[in-house]
């Protein structure tokens, strides 16, 4: 049960590495504006938007990292914490940008916090 939620978590983190990356560093590339539907325009008018938001999703990434690193109580505590940030924030982004990000960031986080809770 230990090693498929932290697979589960890890690879959550991942998904958030690759969304920073989509957010900081590809928003008005190709693959950024495909990823988020925007206009070439859009894009490059709302560049700071997307490095802010590919910032807090690193946030996301490093503290399930972190807790990946700590094992024990401490690291047990912050994934359970991260995936609950992660699986609200993607609530939130379903009800008000796409509900595709439900099943991208909610339901890989809700899975991966089930098996963490199981496993403790």
């Amino acid at each position: 049960m230990i090693v498929v939620g932290n697979v589960l978590v890890a690879l959550v983190a991942l998904i958030h590495v690759y969304i920073l990356v989509l957010e900081m560093f590809l928003w008005t590339k190709p693959q950024g504006r495909k990823a988020f539907g925007l206009t070439p325009e859009f894009a490059e008018q709302t560049r700071v938007l997307g490095l802010n938001q590919g910032l807090y999703n690193g946030f996301l990434a490093a503290g399930l990292l972190a807790g990946l690193l700590a094992g024990g109580d401490t690291g047990f505590a912050a994934k359970v914490f991260f995936l609950l940030c992660v699986a609200v924030a993607g609530v939130v982004g379903a009800a008000t940008a796409s509900r595709r990000i439900l099943y991208v960031q909610t339901v890989p986080a809700a899975l991966a916090l089930l098996f963490v809770l199981l496993a403790h």
